[in-house]
């Protein structure tokens, strides 16, 4: 949802188009852009069946454009996949199901995720990875959970990036390795902004870059 993550999806989709395709190629798409101060306050304020409104909104401006499948650019708003799904013809290539194949891609059963609080400690994420994939999700304590989730608002969708909140998503990582985590779940578009694979021993799934392969996937399919 914020520009910061926005821009990350516009650059994989169209490098990966441009990798596979080659010579000028780039992906055709259609970019609608929501006002993530709208979005914030309506997901504080619990009102998530009118956030599932502008969701479908969207969806449905994005179909009528000539869309042949639509993404939701980030993990929480996954929340709304439903509305999304209840109101257009064409396929919602959801970011759960993109990112539990690149984990069992990677042989992994047991996995940690990160993200804001809402997703971390929402049903919509985890048990999609573990009812329709076998996958279990480990979160952090509730302290990191609420530190980390203040990180994402007050930072990293600004596109502020700094060490010390680094070392925050990094502790979680270890935190959540020591609980058993073979690899971990950069569920916020904007993590993979902050945190790197140098900066784990353990497998990094950087949710941004794995939904925008799974829509190169499916639109040169």
């Amino acid at each position: 949802m914020s520009w910061a993550s926005s821009i990350e999806y516009y650059r994989f989709i169209n490098q990966e188009v441009n990798r596979r395709l080659g010579g000028q190629h780039n992906a055709k798409n259609l970019m609608l852009t929501v006002d993530f101060a709208e979005i914030e306050a309506l997901q504080v304020s619990g009102d998530w069946a009118h956030l599932g409104e502008i969701m479908a909104d969207a969806a449905r401006k994005l179909e009528r454009g000539g869309a042949d499948c639509v993404l939701i650019c980030a993990n929480t708003m996954h929340r709304c996949a439903p509305q999304i799904e209840s109101v257009v013809k064409i396929p919602l290539i959801h970011i759960a199901d993109a990112t539990a194949q690149a984990i069992r891609q990677a042989k992994l059963s047991t996995v940690g995720l990160l993200g804001t609080r809402y997703t971390m400690e929402g049903d919509f994420f985890r048990n999609r990875l573990a009812e329709e994939h076998g996958i279990t999700a480990l979160i952090p304590p509730v302290d990191m959970r609420n530190e980390l989730h203040r990180l994402i608002y007050e930072e990293l969708t600004k596109g502020v990036f700094t060490d010390s909140s680094r070392r925050c998503f990094v502790d979680a990582i270890e935190w959540l390795q020591a609980q058993g985590a073979e690899g971990v779940i950069l569920g916020c578009t904007e993590i993979p902004l902050l945190v790197k694979p140098e900066h784990a021993s353990v497998p990094l799934f950087d949710t941004t870059a794995i939904h925008s392969r799974a829509a190169v996937d499916f639109a040169l399919s």
